[in-house]
């Protein structure tokens, strides 16, 4: 159950990494470097220069791409994206908590739990099968109607739970997708050594489970992110409907592209950032330092 890392590297391994790269190689990186350069130019050069002589191409920029409907829309739009974000900072540490907790009870073997394995299967296969926008429009129109005594009517509040359990049935996949990944010895030499089932489940199974899906379950962060844009749907002033609110007013779809920037600011570093998590995984399991 030990692991190795790049410190504890044999060697000729340590040599191999430390050893020049030849010239040619070098050569080979930088010719690569200069076709892949050549040909973005000229994909994006050749589409600018499509959509940019195209008919239609003033109306569409007056319309999506206005310098002025830019300005005047950000300091709105901006308003409604913090709700957004509130939501999001809200609704993932539950996600990933509950997620978690269906994995475990899904991988469970104890013939006592089958009850709560079939709810946590149902749940799983209920909520990852339906949209989400259906899901929060049942929530955020019908839950109210019911007035129960003690529980909110707010659309903010049924958005959010609407959010959260369409995506903890989806990150309890993950989850357990990572607790199946290890392997059956490790808990058999767990038991070996006294631990119980839990004790085990716990020690060994989780911690290896959870950093190996730590790249995926960050993917999940991200259309996490684009998913509280739904909830605009039940009315809740986040930045779809503030950029629908301004579109209506002036008949300029230019928030709406204001509405993306924000919303890609905030996905395109999480998605590098997986990336990066990825590229680092790969090069520990070449090197012999991952499990």
């Amino acid at each position: 159950m030990t692991q190795r890392t790049p410190s504890e590297l044999s060697p000729d391994q340590i040599a191999a990494l430390l050893r020049p790269v030849p010239n040619w190689q070098r050569r080979d990186v930088q010719r690569s470097a200069l076709i892949a350069l050549a040909s973005t130019l000229v994909v994006f050069g050749g589409l600018a220069f499509i959509i940019g002589g195209s008919a239609g191409w003033r109306v569409v920029q007056q319309a999506f791409f206005s310098p002025q409907n830019f300005a005047d829309s950000f300091p709105m739009v901006l308003k409604g994206f913090w709700l957004n974000v509130r939501i999001f900072l809200i609704a993932e540490p539950i996600i990933l908590a509950w997620g978690l907790i269906l994995a475990i009870v899904r991988s469970t073997r104890s013939p006592v739990l089958f009850p709560a394995r079939a709810a946590a299967v149902a749940y799983v296969d209920i909520f990852r099968g339906a949209p989400a926008i259906l899901v929060i429009l049942t929530l955020g129109f019908g839950m109210p109607a019911l007035r129960l005594p003690g529980v909110p009517n707010s659309a903010i509040f049924w958005g959010t739970l609407a959010c959260i359990l369409t995506s903890s049935a989806y990150q309890s996949e993950t989850f357990r997708a990572g607790i199946e990944s290890v392997h059956a010895s490790q808990r058999a030499a767990a038991r070996s050594l006294g631990l119980s089932s839990s004790q085990a489940m716990r020690y060994v199974v989780l911690p290896q489970a959870i950093r190996r899906v730590i790249p995926p379950t960050l993917s999940g962060f991200v259309g996490l992110q684009k998913e509280t844009a739904l909830i605009s749907v039940i009315g809740p002033l986040e930045a779809t409907r503030q950029a629908q609110i301004y579109a209506g007013m002036t008949f300029n779809f230019t928030s709406y592209v204001v509405a993306g920037v924000l919303f890609i600011a905030i996905t395109i570093p999480l998605a590098r950032f997986t990336d990066y998590l990825l590229q680092r995984t790969a090069q520990q399991r070449e090197m012999g330092g991952a499990v």
